[in-house]
């Protein structure tokens, strides 16, 4: 293509992301760690100590300056980007670049891509026209959205089944995976952080990506958090309005299988101490105090077993009729255990329905 064509063709919007070949984040690593467009890599034009300096200089002492200590920056950052992660890019490459808002940074990668030959372009708006489509995807797709709500009380394995339906082909929306957090008190995994409330809508979104809105989607019954992230308002409210199917199991079948599931909780006597001690307002001292001694015992059955019987399960039974408007109507489907055998049978009884 003519460099006159390159510089006058409409702006690069979100829905062109696919026809390029790559696509670059010039921002710094914080601004990628935070949220970032999948599938794209960060070349950043700025690290987060070089940002922070050109920030500070434009504050103190105005644009110029901050333009010529940053210009000098961005231009070695360029050329070891040169020099290393596009040295083997071929004539025909074409890369997408962006930046916050579409501004210098990528525009002054962009400029030295095209000098050396390739075919760049600059995303308009960057990040924020990015993060504008995320929200008006959950926006439009929740309320089309054919969901079927698995619930169930704490430790029928629903994470497992959805898991199984996904193997089976079934479409599938694992918030949990999605938060990295399994949703209770007890949920956070360990040495895993969660994601930003940014990342973890980016990531729903994505998940529209492709679907099939004509068929089902199944989703776990979820409280309006995750740990400390919020489901989109849109997500939540179709979840409230949409089919719900109960998995039933036996309290024996559901401590065995959180005895499993929550095995490393033994790991960290002392942290899991400190999360009972978060209940003691509404269990009252002298309970919570008791679980607080098995936890540090690592006595992970009885404490799991009057978890259930005097927390989650009294808990779940009040809030599901509250939460889900088809609650009444829902179906329901009955697992003998909860083995990896039980599981996927279950599963197989809710595809079946």
């Amino acid at each position: 293509m003519h460099e006159d064509d390159k510089r006058h063709r409409p702006p690069t919007r979100v829905a062109d992301i696919p026809a390029f070949d790559t696509l670059i984040d010039a921002r710094s690593p914080a601004e990628f760690a935070l949220d970032h467009i999948p599938g794209a890599i960060n070349c950043p034009v700025l690290d987060d100590e070089e940002r922070r300096i050109v920030g500070t200089l434009y504050k103190q002492t105005g644009a110029f300056e901050a333009r010529r200590v940053g210009g000098a920056m961005v231009a070695a950052n360029l050329a070891r980007h040169l020099r290393e992660q596009f040295a083997d890019r071929p004539a025909h490459w074409k890369p997408l670049v962006y930046c916050w808002r579409g501004g210098l940074r990528s525009g002054s990668m962009v400029t030295w891509l095209r000098l050396v030959g390739w075919d760049a372009q600059q995303l308009a708006g960057g990040y924020k026209s990015f993060r504008h489509h995320v929200l008006a995807q959950i926006e439009a797709i929740c309320p089309q959205l054919r969901l079927r709500v698995i619930c169930g009380a704490t430790g029928s394995a629903k994470t497992r089944v959805l898991q199984a339906l996904a193997a089976r082909g079934e479409q599938v929306l694992d918030l949990e995976h999605h938060a990295r957090h399994k949703g209770s008190l007890l949920g956070a995994l360990p040495g895993v952080a969660q994601p930003s409330q940014k990342q973890f809508e980016t990531r729903i979104a994505s998940c529209f990506d492709g679907l099939d809105l004509a068929r089902p989607l199944y989703v776990e019954g979820e409280s309006a958090r995750i740990g400390r992230l919020s489901l989109p308002i849109p997500l939540v409210a179709r979840m409230r309005e949409s089919d719900c199917i109960e998995l039933q199991a036996g309290p024996e079948a559901r401590l065995a299988y959180l005895l499993r599931d929550y095995a490393y909780l033994g790991d960290d006597p002392e942290a899991l101490a400190g999360q009972l001690g978060k209940l003691k307002e509404l269990q009252g001292k002298a309970v919570v105090e008791r679980w607080q001694r098995w936890a540090r015992e690592r006595e992970l059955a009885p404490l799991f077993a009057e978890l259930m019987a005097l927390h989650y399960d009294p808990h779940y039974e009040r809030s599901q009729a509250r939460h889900f408007g088809r609650w009444e109507q829902r179906t329901k489907v009955a697992a003998a255990d909860l083995t990896d055998a039980g599981i996927e049978a279950a599963a197989e009884a809710v595809r079946a329905l």
